[in-house]
């Protein structure tokens, strides 16, 4: 639990962040390179946090990165249960309960020749779970990394704005989305949500790109996912 003011815990976030994405973008083609064409989410998450781990910058700025961490609620009677698990955490010394939490999702997956954007699972199984407290519990911010499996960022973009148009109610948006600073071609953006424990929580996103599809290869139309479940299929 944070102790203090919020607003230096955030800025203290912030700041590893940054230089955490600068190192994921550093790292990111060594990432990209023992994978498939359209690798599941774990698999490129796994790559990734094995990279951070090793990297002496990322070890100078947190105390570990860790993969699919479960951060603990608690019972009334005091009593920890696990609150769910998060793709990618990334903890600052021995509290459990303050790090900075990274949702991981993949976008623009192609499929016997159609493109599903899983826009609404990045934000259903995904943005939403920093609105509800499942993960980031009284934190003020998260992080959503998106993984455009086609390189597509753009297409990608207005993808998810438009779902969280759609779903700003029950996202609780109070801001956003706003854009962020493109570092080195990279995508950002910002959506800030009221919780209902009357917390606010900001979080960013970031598209990360696998590679663009090569010149003159025809991009399959597009679809949109609704779960990860059935994300190869064609949704109306």
């Amino acid at each position: 639990m944070i102790i203090g003011d919020p607003q230096l815990w955030k800025d203290r976030f912030i700041t590893i962040d940054e230089r955490l994405l600068t190192r994921i973008l550093h790292l990111w083609a060594a990432c990209l390179a023992p994978l498939p064409q359209q690798p599941d989410e774990d698999s490129i998450t796994i790559n990734l946090v094995h990279l951070l781990g090793k990297d002496p910058v990322v070890r100078s700025i947190c105390h570990w990165v860790e993969y699919q961490y479960e951060p603990f609620g608690v019972h009334p009677n005091g009593a920890r249960f696990s609150k769910g698990i998060i793709d990618l955490a990334v903890l600052l010394d021995w509290e459990r309960e303050t790090y900075l939490p990274y949702e991981c999702k993949r976008l623009n997956v192609v499929h016997s020749g159609s493109r599903n954007s899983l826009a609404t699972p990045y934000i259903g199984e995904g943005l939403i779970r920093f609105v509800t407290e499942q993960y980031a519990e009284g934190l003020p911010l998260g992080f959503m990394l998106g993984y455009v499996i086609d390189g597509d960022l753009p297409f990608a973009l207005r993808q998810i704005h438009a779902a969280i148009d759609a779903q700003k109610v029950s996202l609780l948006l109070t801001d956003g989305p706003n854009p962020g600073a493109v570092v080195q071609g990279i995508e950002r953006f910002a959506t800030s949500h009221q919780r209902a424990s009357k917390s606010q929580i900001e979080v960013r996103h970031v598209l990360l790109p696998f590679p663009t599809v090569p010149s003159g290869v025809s991009m399959p139309p597009a679809v949109s996912g609704r779960s990860e479940a059935n994300n190869l299929g064609r949704v109306g």
